[in-house]
């Protein structure tokens, strides 16, 4: 009968519920199926599949011959899926066969077959029944001895022995007293840690096959995602990104590093105008990078760069390099300096380069694959087969962790330092972000005296002071943002959010209030102290009170101005001890300043006559000391004398002026808040000359704005223009 007969049987309800019908099916599927497996007739597929529906006795055919044969497999079309059993089926088998395992482990386990090691002696070492003996050394210290016998293979029969060697000794005699006198007819003894035995081993494979079997599907169609390459071709592909779309940064939203931003723009006029350079025999450099502390603008230039140089601009980040898979690093390397070839002229920028860029060891170390990342790197920057064209810039703010094969001329010709900026930066910072600030307040003069007010503070944290203004504003349901909201945008940015809920006990409180206005005290009588400019008992962030000070922007000290900057961090705890007797860990991080500040000076700076000119590079990550132990003993010395020494002097200082400090402490507590024009009310004018204002800030320094002047030759920066004659 043929499949063409077959079909017409499908009309004949009455004949298709014989016997003899689904005999016949059986059979003719066996015969036909490797044609329909060849695709031959698929249009006879759904026939079988009716055939099968109508018959209801005929389930053995489904399972035995529909998907033995491969039908489901060989399906053609669209949507076709491989074939086997149902994927649940696989699963279930799985699961039923590991919990038959467990069943059989634990009947094993609950069932007791402990026997002393007389009775196996007894029962089968004389009888000559022992084939072997196995030794396990269980994790809790014992071991068990387990032994198979010449009539069963897996006997269950166990015993426990406390000494390896007694139980040789024993062993040996009790063979010798058999008659056993030739040590190689003893019964061979073996030794192995307690571990999954193979059945074990085998349920567990068996278990992840059948999950992987089962979950086939999804990660066929994970791979299929993951491009042509499938897994090893996302590992490898390249994490450079080509920027086409506009940054929305200018460089005109770039303040506070005019020196580096120069540097950028002399870079991008390399790209445009490389005649005017080579006419006069200049060679284009080939990277250039930039380092500073962290928020200073590094990767802010970056983006400006990409949005004005007019030419491919390719960014990437160094941790994207690093995978646990070995060569994934070097060839990601490879494929980005291949993209920048194509594109050129272009610049690539590897922001964080110190994730691959660090110091390579002469050991070898898990840090291989780093290391041959590296190695990459350096030969696509400066190798055999380097192009022109391709300007890299990098970013890091350790640079003194990176490797110097990196750092060379060659590879990085330049290195920009991006610093944290001084008052005319921060001043130019401010009026960017200002741009958009809704205020009353002339924006120009307030950027000023904003700048005088955030010494030392980065481009990051202006900018997050000028959005946490506007926030309390909005806070407050003002409709403007006016001078006390800045100010506490700096008390919130520096020491963190008011806590008023914090529960403070009066006589903590007392405290707490004595060491604020020692400190003030002592820093409004010492010339060179940084002086107080508001107090506050509300506790901010971790910290149990808050107080800001105005220092100066100096980057040379002298040791006596020193002693003043140590006494005045000393005012609180001296104020605790003269007035409570001893004083508590309120002053730990003061402490922690001072003793720092002391061993700069004697291992630093050279300010230790014992110690001499000398100076120390010694860091976090030095592991010895570089003099010996006496020079060690003499140093810590000569700190004590130092410490000893600004204690007594402010010890003296406040003794003097102990009615100014319990002015100050009980005018604190009753108000919890106390400001610069407070101190001058109860201490009077500060007896130094003092700079408060912006114009005495900048005074002698040569204009009271940043420079942002370019040299002549850059006013065209990112314009191609016909080459100098």
């Amino acid at each position: 009968m043929s499949l063409q007969k077959l079909n017409m049987a499908c009309l004949c309800n009455k004949a298709v519920k014989q016997a003899f019908l689904a005999r016949n099916v059986s059979s003719q599927l066996r015969r036909n199926i490797a044609i329909v497996a060849r695709g031959s007739c698929h249009k006879d597929v759904k026939t079988i599949k009716k055939l099968l529906q109508l018959s209801r006795r005929s389930t053995k055919i489904w399972t035995r011959s529909f998907h033995r044969s491969g039908v489901r497999l060989n399906k053609q079309g669209p949507g076709g899926t491989p074939g086997g059993p149902p994927p649940t089926v696989l699963l279930w088998a799985g699961l039923l066969s590991g919990l038959v395992y467990l069943l059989l482990y634990a009947h094993r386990m609950l069932v007791d077959n402990h026997i002393t090691f007389n009775e196996f002696v007894e029962k089968y070492l004389k009888h000559d029944l022992v084939k072997e003996i196995i030794v396990n050394d269980e994790s809790n210290g014992t071991r068990n001895v387990f032994f198979r016998t010449k009539t069963a293979e897996n006997n269950m029969e166990y015993f426990t022995v406390d000494s390896v060697t007694r139980f040789e000794n024993r062993m040996k005699d009790v063979q010798y007293q058999m008659g056993k006198t030739n040590p190689e007819d003893h019964v061979p003894i073996h030794y192995r840690s307690k571990r999954l035995d193979g059945d074990g081993l085998i349920i567990i494979l068996m278990l992840i096959g059948m999950v992987l079997i089962s979950s086939r599907h999804r990660i066929a169609a994970f791979l299929k995602r993951l491009g042509s390459g499938g897994m090893m071709g996302m590992m490898v592909k390249s994490p450079a990104k080509l920027i086409t779309e506009d940054t929305g940064v200018k460089f005109k939203d770039v303040a506070g590093c005019e020196e580096a931003k120069v540097e950028i723009m002399e870079f991008v006029n390399f790209l445009k105008n490389p005649k005017q350079y080579i006419e006069l025999g200049a060679k284009v450099p080939k990277g250039a990078l930039l380092n500073g502390p962290p928020g200073t603008g590094k990767t802010l230039l970056a983006k400006a760069t990409a949005g004005e140089a007019g030419v491919p601009f390719i960014a990437a980040s160094g941790s994207e390099f690093l995978e646990m898979f070995v060569g994934v690093g070097p060839d990601r390397v490879r494929k980005m300096f291949a993209m920048a070839r194509e594109n050129a002229p272009c610049i690539l920028f590897i922001d964080e380069i110190d994730a691959i860029g660090i110091k390579r060891s002469s050991r070898n170390t898990i840090d291989d694959e780093r290391s041959n990342t590296l190695n990459q790197l350096l030969v696509e920057m400066d190798g055999f087969e380097t192009e022109r064209g391709v300007i890299v810039m990098a970013a890091t703010n350790r640079l003194n962790i990176l490797d110097s094969a990196l750092l060379r001329p060659g590879r990085f010709d330049r290195q920009i330092y991006v610093g944290s900026p001084d008052i005319k930066g921060r001043t130019s910072i401010f009026k960017v972000h200002l741009k958009n600030i809704k205020t009353a307040v002339d924006k120009d003069e307030l950027a000023k005296k904003m700048a005088s007010l955030t010494p030392g503070f980065s481009g990051a944290e202006i900018m997050n002071v000028c959005n946490e203004a506007a926030l309390i504003a909005v806070r407050h349901e003002k409709s403007l943002v006016c001078m006390d909201h800045f100010e506490q945008a700096i008390e919130r940015v520096v020491a963190g959010m008011e806590k008023k809920s914090r529960v403070l006990q009066p006589s903590e409180k007392k405290k707490i209030a004595f060491h604020e206005a020692g400190k003030a005290v002592t820093g409004w009588f010492l010339e060179h102290a940084a002086p107080i400019l508001k107090i506050s008992l509300v506790p901010r962030g971790d910290k149990l009170s808050f107080s800001m000070s105005l220092p100066r922007e100096k980057y040379l000290y002298t040791q006596e101005q020193l002693m003043d900057i140590m006494c005045s961090n000393l005012g609180g705890v001296v104020a605790e001890e003269m007035i409570f007797g001893s004083f508590t860990s309120r002053g730990e991080k003061d402490l922690q300043r001072v003793t720092k500040m002391a061993y700069s000076q004697v291992t630093n700076y050279g300010m230790s006559e014992k110690v001499g000119n000398l100076s120390f590079d010694i860091n976090d990550d030095t592991v010895e000391k570089p003099y010996s132990q006496q020079l060690a003993e003499l140093i810590d010395v000569e700190v004590k004398v130092l410490v000893d020494g600004a204690y007594q002097r402010t010890k003296e200082l406040l003794a003097k002026h102990k009615e100014d400090l319990e002015m100050v402490a009980h005018s604190l507590l009753e108000k919890e808040k106390m400001d610069k024009e407070t101190m001058v009310q109860l201490l009077g004018p500060r007896p130094f000359t003092e700079q408060t204002t912006y114009e005495e800030m900048v005074e002698g320094t040569g204009s009271t704005n940043e420079d942002t002047e370019l040299p002549p030759g850059l006013d065209n920066w990112n314009k191609f223009r016909p080459s100098a004659v």
